[in-house]
């Protein structure tokens, strides 16, 4: 912060001021967008709306969010689009040099999940200011999602959502996927949690979106689902509203 002197006149000729005026950079900005995950009994799923846009502008009605680096790991850096960018070309160019090290072998979702850990907390003193989620199979052919926080926190989780309109999706999630406040009927014991069927699940992350378009100006134009299975990675496109 640069700070000069500038002279204030007041309406008394004889009081003159000198005050120092704050020149402010913020290398920081938010360009939108809203992704989530969630993981099934042999899947797991990544989504994200196409749209990147600042403040009142649309910078773009189709740019990725969601990104499969390899070995059937899915990945999303959402929020500050640039850091986005620089956090998932380091994942990749890591992963390179994993496979070149170890003889092609596949990188495990754990180990991966680990390493982004540390591409975070490395940059904790200037973080990446993204929200970032990975999507991939386990050891033992179960979907994972790991989400994390700005500096490295992670967890593994059944659903998340991070963006824009994360506050408007997961308290969905959390009833719809994670059984929050369901009550098995004509009893009083609460529902438990379980996987659900792919189907189900392409039409509650389409559900999602179409309500946060609805509501949420940084949601829009395109929804973009990557699926990892044991067979792979596949993508499905629906449209979203674009006003």
């Amino acid at each position: 912060m640069n700070q000069v002197q500038t002279t204030v006149a007041s309406e008394y000729s004889s009081e003159i001021n000198k005050i120092p005026i704050e020149h402010r950079f913020n290398p920081y900005s938010d360009n939108g967008g809203t992704v989530l995950g969630i993981a099934g009994k042999d899947f797991a799923v990544l989504a994200g709306d196409t749209r990147q846009s600042e403040g009142y502008s649309i910078q773009s009605r189709y740019e990725k969010k969601i990104h499969n680096v390899g070995d059937n790991i899915l990945m999303t850096a959402n929020g500050f689009a640039a850091d986005g960018v620089e956090l998932i070309d380091q994942f990749k160019q890591q992963l390179k040099w994993y496979k070149f090290d170890n003889q092609n072998q596949k990188l495990k979702i754990g180990s991966a999940a680990r390493y982004i850990q540390h591409l975070l907390y490395n940059k904790r003193f200037f973080p990446f200011y993204v929200h970032t989620l990975i999507a991939g199979l386990d050891d033992d052919g179960k979907g994972a999602i790991y989400s994390y926080d700005p500096v490295g926190s992670y967890e593994r989780e059944q659903c998340r959502a991070g963006g824009a309109a994360a506050s408007l999706i997961m308290p969905f999630l959390d009833n719809q996927v994670n059984f929050k406040n369901q009550m098995i009927p004509g009893t009083n014991e609460n529902k438990t949690i379980e996987f659900l069927e792919l189907d189900e699940v392409i039409k509650l992350v389409r559900d999602a979106f179409t309500s946060a378009g609805e509501r949420h100006i940084y949601v829009g134009d395109g929804l973009e689902i990557l699926i990892v299975t044991k067979e792979g990675v596949r993508t499905e496109y629906y449209p979203l509203k674009r006003d």
